[in-house]
């Protein structure tokens, strides 16, 4: 069955559009460095500097795990801080007694 009627390309919206160009924009990007690892790693040595940069990449993972936890520590030690300048305060006369008896003067 046909109609009459021309059939006329209905037009995405512009968020959609918008959208697909993105999309686009990502995946030639991605290939982009596909393609770029690939020829790193034909060259030679390239498999090694391949490597390295895994390494390098799991090391500054590792890295930032520990300073996200370095906040942590030092709220234990502003605490511990306090704790000891309680502790260094000197006490009232009546707890500073002495345990010997003092001698006569002769």
């Amino acid at each position: 069955m046909t109609s009459d009627m021309p059939e006329t390309p209905t037009k995405p919206s512009s968020k959609t559009a918008a959208a697909g160009g993105e999309k686009d924009i990502v995946t030639r990007l991605a290939d982009a460095g596909e393609d770029a690892l690939q020829r790193l790693a034909e060259l030679p040595g390239g498999q090694r500097a391949l490597g390295a940069f895994n390494d390098l990449r799991a090391r500054v993972d590792d890295l930032g795990k520990k300073v996200r936890g370095i906040d942590v520590l030092e709220a234990r030690i502003v605490k511990l801080e306090k704790q000891v300048a309680e502790l260094k305060r000197p006490r009232s006369s009546s707890s500073s007694r002495r345990s010997t008896p003092r001698k006569p003067a002769a």
